[in-house]
């Protein structure tokens, strides 16, 4: 069922997706309790959130991974398909910690994936990141997430070596900054540029090295060993 409200002015507009009616509800209490986010509406399913999504045109889309008709890494590509006039960020909650599904929303296009039982401020936090167009992964899945995507997968068809001729010093640069997890204003400070001119770099590297966000770029940058990830302690070397 269906639960449309109306955002306020200059707040952050969320779109909640889960199946499970406490879930919706909890978070959207949780979020709706603060000032500057408000939760526009709510899905039971994909399909329902995906029809949402054209109305109700949210900032932010909080997304479950298993829901009927329509699962939350299939959402996450619909809302991210190239192409699309207005893509909408994607932040992925789930109460299941399985490679697969990390791998599968980053692949999809998510800014970001968070586990259920985070604490209600890091879930709060994430919401504004994403919509600041920042990434955010589960602190406890980060390392063993890039270890294993950068030893299994392929995210996109560009190379590090390519890369080389293709970004700027500038943009390769900004790249190493964003994987140390810097925010654009510290990244502007470490550079002595002003704010704006990181965002516009960022802005054009993206599409450069074939991603739709900060997210992939760190994780693009990863696995083509322009940054290197030492192994997590539980993943044994090869």
């Amino acid at each position: 069922m269906t639960h449309p409200l109306t955002g306020g002015d200059g707040s952050i507009r969320v779109l909640v997706a889960d199946d499970q009616p406490l879930v919706r509800a909890g978070l959207s209490a949780l979020l709706n309790a603060e000032a500057d986010i408000e939760v526009v509406g709510q899905a039971s399913d994909g399909r329902e959130a995906l029809a949402l999504v054209e109305t109700l045109k949210p900032d932010v889309a909080c997304v479950d991974i298993r829901m009927p008709h329509m699962d939350g890494i299939s959402l996450t590509r619909e809302l991210n398909a190239a192409g699309r006039e207005n893509p909408v960020p994607v932040l992925i909650l789930t109460t299941f910690d399985i490679d697969d599904y990390v791998f599968g929303a980053l692949e999809a296009g998510a800014s970001g994936f968070l586990l259920k039982d985070a604490d209600p401020a890091v879930i709060v936090h994430a919401v504004r990141q994403v919509a600041a167009g920042l990434g955010t992964i589960d602190q406890t899945l980060t390392r063993r997430i890039m270890h294993e995507f950068v030893q299994r997968r392929r995210l996109q068809p560009v190379s590090g070596t390519t890369a080389s001729s293709v970004l700027t010093p500038r943009e390769h640069d900004i790249l190493l900054l964003l994987a140390q997890g810097m925010s654009n204003e510290e990244i502007a400070v470490e550079l002595v540029v002003e704010l704006s001119t990181v965002k516009s770099h960022i802005a054009r590297m993206l599409p450069k090295i074939g991603v739709r966000s900060r997210l992939q770029a760190v994780v693009w940058a990863y696995q083509n060993h322009i940054v290197d990830v030492p192994p997590p302690t539980n993943v044994p070397s090869s």
